[in-house]
């Protein structure tokens, strides 16, 4: 199997399990209505948009496209915290290299009048694809490699509607590769897109 296929169907099934336990959640949740505090104790929205990823080798970079899904599960003093899943997977490869990735971690966000802006902590798996012939490194030559990726960074949302928000999101992120005489590389990413809010409770507004 060609390995972008084989990275696609992995992330997608990686994107699908995360939302199959956040929808566990939320079904959970409806079950309990009765009970106030249960009602309220959890908030889905899914997001998607398009990405720039500067590569961090050789100049690098890559049109890509990023989709994940936010549960909340803890609010406290204004401020809420979230489980997060991402993945991002390239549409336009640049010359040099491509990388996808599959990340889950924590989101901490305060929302203030219509705007949210947040910090997250993610870490997963990625997949460097070298392009032109792979990269050459003494008597090796790599066309691909894998890696655990750590990433930190943060953004904001802008409501549009209840549902609906406009995303500006930014990611530094630490991967490792043989490629590089440290053996790391750090690539920038800023994602630019949109956020949709279900609401299973009508009657439950997010406290500021």
């Amino acid at each position: 199997m060609h390995p972008n296929i084989k990275m696609m169907k992995q992330l997608i099934i990686r994107l699908n399990l995360i939302l199959g336990v956040a929808m566990l959640f939320v079904a959970q949740t409806a079950l309990s209505q009765a009970v106030p505090t249960a009602s309220q104790g959890l908030q889905l929205s899914s997001f998607g948009g398009l990405t720039g990823v500067f590569t961090d080798i050789e100049g690098g970079h890559n049109l890509s496209i990023t989709a994940g899904v936010d549960l909340a599960f803890l609010s406290l003093h204004g401020f809420h915290l979230a489980a997060e899943g991402r993945g991002t997977y390239p549409i336009h490869n640049g010359t040099i290299n491509s990388q996808k990735d599959a990340l889950g971690g924590l989101r901490l966000d305060r929302q203030y009048g219509h705007v949210h802006p947040y910090v997250d902590f993610l870490a997963g798996r990625g997949e460097i694809d070298y392009l032109n012939g792979g990269i050459t490194v003494g008597s090796l030559t790599y066309l691909s490699t894998s890696s655990t990726v750590l990433s930190v960074g943060g953004g904001a949302e802008f409501d549009l509607s209840h549902h609906l928000a406009f995303k500006a999101d930014y990611q530094y992120q630490r991967w490792d590769t043989p490629v590089t005489v440290s053996g790391n590389i750090y690539p920038s990413v800023v994602t630019f897109g949109t956020v949709y809010r279900f609401d299973f409770n009508h009657s439950y507004k997010r406290t500021h």
